[in-house]
């Protein structure tokens, strides 16, 4: 089961919280990626790479 993640939304200004998201790896940097609860745009955050490994 995924780890719960905290995220937020650049558009809208608010933190929320959610379990479905995909890992990006990008240039080297990880990112766990969702999809936004308030419009069709997609929200990022940075994670490590143990949490990356894990999380795949």
């Amino acid at each position: 089961m995924p780890q719960e993640l905290e995220f937020y939304d650049v558009k809208s200004k608010e933190k929320f919280k959610a379990t479905t998201y995909k890992v990006v790896n990008r240039d080297g940097r990880f990112f766990a990626v969702t999809k936004s609860l308030t419009g069709p745009h997609e929200c990022w955050r940075v994670v490590s790479k143990d949490f990356a490994a894990k999380n795949k």
